[in-house]
């Protein structure tokens, strides 16, 4: 595989450095033709500027990267700027521009949009993000991806984007909505256990190879929910590190048997039970 990393640092975005112009370098670099992972990073002052000249950039110079088949838009570091400030823009064009694509991969969700979330090869969806709107929720409940393998949504919380409830969320667990998912991560949540006991026995876990409720809130009750389902007991995986569960109940999963990750216990911060997901900033 075939990989590179458009970046630029603050001094050189002041310097007049752009990403549109690094792109269209790229895609007249001998290189291009065989590209097959492209790692898009800090496209200079991303707390203020979109990823609109991105989207731009790459839709106008498709035809230069036909082995494209991994797309990351902002993976950047919280030096870099923290996730909860990168502002991006609607990225459903880069679908359409790369029919081949497998991986999409985004960080960041501020004015993020998935308007014509539509994809026939598409194989993983990943979004990273300190807050996830609902109406990006609702996108991609909506989508046509009929060969998508893995979703990964970083929920978060309501003080960096996440705007929705429960009912936003079931949508994307309805039967058939995407056959061929066997890994769903639905992660960071503030409500990770509402979602622990929607999913608990929901027909979805019938496809799934992992479910992936890591990285927030979940707690004895929402762990309780799924300890008690017949359907998480045929997972490969269930992932619910970093969480807020008890030591008697940490044992109990580990003296279960199944294949379940309960590392990184977190400790409440006081007699109120205030619990954080893993990416709040």
């Amino acid at each position: 595989m075939t990989e590179v990393k458009l970046t630029i640092g603050y001094d050189e975005f002041e310097e007049g450095k752009r990403i549109g112009e690094e792109i269209e370098k790229l895609s007249q670099s001998a290189e291009s033709a065989a590209l097959s992972s492209l790692i898009i990073g800090d496209w200079g002052q991303t707390y203020e500027n979109s990823s609109e000249e991105v989207v731009e950039a790459l839709v106008q110079h498709s035809a230069s990267f036909p082995l494209l088949r991994k797309l990351f838009i902002g993976e950047m570091d919280s030096e870099e700027c923290e996730i909860s400030w990168i502002t991006q823009s609607d990225l459903s064009p880069l679908l359409t521009a790369f029919p081949e694509l497998q991986s999409f991969t985004i960080q960041g969700s501020n004015n993020l949009s998935l308007s014509h979330l539509k994809h026939d090869k598409l194989e993983e969806l990943r979004i990273i993000c300190g807050g996830l709107g609902k109406d990006v929720l609702a996108q991609i409940a909506g989508s046509s991806l009929p060969n998508l393998r893995k979703l990964e949504l970083y929920l978060g919380v309501d003080e960096y984007g996440f705007d929705g409830s429960l009912e936003d969320i079931l949508p994307l667990i309805e039967p058939g909505k995407f056959p061929k998912l066997n890994y769903l991560g639905l992660k960071n949540s503030e409500m990770q256990d509402e979602i622990a006991a929607a999913i608990a026995d929901a027909p979805i876990l019938d496809q799934l190879d992992t479910l992936d409720l890591s990285l927030g809130t979940l707690s004895d009750t929402g762990a309780e929910a799924l300890l008690a389902s017949d359907r998480i007991k045929k997972l490969k995986a269930l992932n619910l590190s970093y969480h807020y569960m008890s030591n008697e109940m940490v044992a109990r999963w580990q003296q279960s048997g199944l294949p379940v990750d309960v590392s990184d216990q977190q400790q409440s911060d006081d007699d109120e039970d205030w619990r954080y997901p893993s990416i709040t900033e």
